[in-house]
C-alpha cells in the first residue's frame, strides 16, 4: 500500500482521528486485543437498528423478512470469505472463546472418554487451553503439550512424538497472539490427519491478518472473533465440517435450534440453526458481514504485506534500543505482533509512560501465562499492527520507549 492508500484507510475509521489528551494523537497499537472499526461497519450496524430491526427466522412481516435475509447474506459472506464449502458450516457465536468451547462441550463431551488424549501447544491463548482443561478434569483425559523452541516455533520434532501417542484431537493456534508466530496449518493438519486425529484451530488471530482458505486447509474445525477482524464486539464464527456438526448435539437449549418441543423431549434444528439457540447477535452478524466486505475490498494479500514491511521496520527499530529484548521468530515467519520486554523495567510501567504519548498497546501476561513461563516471563508488552498503522505510528512508539529508557534506565 502506497502512502495515499494508507491515509484513505485511516480516514475509514473514526476512532483514529481523536486526540486522547489535547494536543496528543492517538497511536493504535492494541489491535491483537481488539481492532478499530471503519465507517462501513458502524453504518451497516446502525442502518440495520434504524430501518430493519427485527427478530429473525420466524416472523412473516417485512421486517422480519428484510432481518433474517440480511443476516443470513452475512452468513453467506462469511463463508465464501474463509473459503468455508457450504454457509451451514458457519456457526454464530459470541467470539472465538465461545466457539471453542462449544467444540469442547459438544465434540469433546459426546464423543471423548476416560484416557483420550488431546494434544495442544504451549502456545495457545487460554481459550484453547482451558475448556479442555475443564473437560479433562470431568472426563479423566489426558492432555500433552508441544513446547516452543527459544525463537518461538513449535518444536515439530516433539510434535511428532507425541503424535504417536495417537490423540483423538490437535489443537492449536493460526497465529501467537504474544509471539506472532504463523503456524504452518495446513502442514500440522496433514501430520494431525496422519495421525488419526481431529484438528481444532485457534483463527482469532489468522482470519484478520491473512488470506484463508479452510477447504484447502482442511481443518475440522477453526475459531475466530469478529472485534479482531474490524468488525462488532459479540459475535464469532465457529467453522466445522458438516459431517462433524450434524454428528455433535446442541450446545446451547432453546429457541431457534429446535424443531419441535414437547413435553418429553425435543427434536433439533438443522445446520446452522441447531447451535445458536435463541436471539443471535443479528446486528453483529451484519456488521460482521459489512467488515468482510471492508477486508476484501482492501484484498487480504495485500493487507498481509502491509503488515509484514511495517513489522519489518518496526523489529529494525526496536532492536537498536538498547535493553530491549524482542520475543518470538524472524519477521518472515510472524505476522504484525511484537511482544518485547526490557531489562529491569516492568512492563507496565513500559505501557503507562507511553500512553503518555497516545500510544495504545498491551501490557500482561495477554491470556498466555504458560507461553510466557516457557520464556520464564512474568509478563511482556505487545505493540500490535493492523492495516491502518503507518510509519508515524512507529516514531511515536519508538519515541515513547526511548523516553522510557530516560525515566527508568
Amino acid at each position: 500500500m502506497d502512502a495515499g492508500v494508507r491515509e484513505q484507510i485511516r480516514a475509514d475509521f473514526p476512532t483514529l482521528s481523536r486526540d486522547v489528551r489535547d494536543g496528543i494523537r492517538l497511536v493504535y497499537l492494541d489491535s491483537a486485543a481488539t481492532a478499530q472499526k471503519p465507517q462501513q461497519v458502524l453504518d451497516a450496524e446502525e442502518a440495520f437498528y434504524r430501518l430493519h430491526n427485527a427478530n429473525i427466522h420466524r416472523g412473516i412481516h417485512q421486517l422480519a423478512e428484510e432481518a433474517t435475509a440480511a443476516y443470513e447474506d452475512a452468513r453467506k459472506r462469511i463463508a465464501s470469505f474463509i473459503g468455508a464449502a457450504h454457509s451451514h458450516e458457519v456457526i454464530f457465536t459470541r467470539n472465538a472463546t465461545e466457539s471453542l468451547n462449544l467444540v469442547a462441550q459438544s465434540w469433546g463431551r459426546s464423543k471423548l472418554e476416560a484416557g483420550d488424549r488431546i494434544l495442544l501447544t504451549v502456545m495457545e491463548h487460554h481459550s484453547n487451553l482451558v475448556p479442555w482443561q475443564m473437560l479433562s478434569s470431568e472426563l479423566g483425559l489426558q492432555l500433552e503439550y508441544v513446547p516452543v523452541t527459544t525463537d518461538g516455533q513449535l518444536d515439530r520434532t516433539v510434535m511428532q512424538d507425541l503424535l504417536g501417542h495417537a490423540p483423538k484431537l490437535v489443537g492449536f493456534t493460526h497465529m501467537s497472539n504474544m509471539l506472532g508466530t504463523i503456524n504452518p496449518v495446513g502442514e500440522l493438519t496433514e501430520l494431525a490427519h496422519d495421525a488419526g486425529a481431529l484438528v481444532v484451530v485457534d483463527g482469532a488471530q489468522g482470519v484478520p491478518h491473512l488470506p484463508v482458505d479452510l477447504a484447502e486447509l482442511d481443518v475440522d474445525f477453526y475459531a475466530f472473533s469478529g472485534h479482531k477482524m474490524c468488525g462488532p464486539t459479540g459475535i464469532g464464527v465457529l467453522y466445522g465440517k458438516e459431517a462433524l456438526l450434524e454428528s455433535m448435539p446442541p450446545f446451547l437449549g432453546g429457541g431457534d435450534m429446535i424443531r419441535r418441543v414437547t413435553l418429553e423431549g425435543f427434536t433439533s434444528n438443522d445446520l446452522p440453526y441447531k447451535f445458536e439457540a435463541g436471539t443471535p447477535a443479528i446486528a453483529q452478524a451484519i456488521g460482521l458481514g459489512a467488515a468482510v466486505d471492508y477486508l476484501v475490498s482492501l484484498g487480504m494479500d495485500a493487507i498481509l504485506q502491509h503488515e509484514r514491511w511495517i513489522t519489518a521496520k518496526a523489529m529494525d527499530a526496536l532492536e537498536q534500543i538498547p535493553g530491549l529484548t524482542l520475543l518470538g521468530p524472524p519477521v518472515d515467519q510472524r505476522g504484525g505482533v511484537l511482544s518485547f520486554v526490557f531489562d529491569d523495567i516492568h512492563p507496565h510501567d513500559v505501557a503507562q509512560v507511553l500512553d503518555r504519548y497516545g500510544v495504545a498497546v498491551r501490557a500482561g501476561h495477554h491470556c498466555a501465562m504458560p507461553l510466557h513461563d516457557a520464556f520464564e516471563l512474568p509478563a511482556s508488552t505487545r505493540a500490535s499492527f493492523y492495516l491502518y498503522n503507518d510509519e508515524k505510528d512507529l516514531d511515536m512508539l519508538v519515541q515513547g520507549l526511548h523516553e522510557v529508557l530516560r525515566i527508568f534506565g
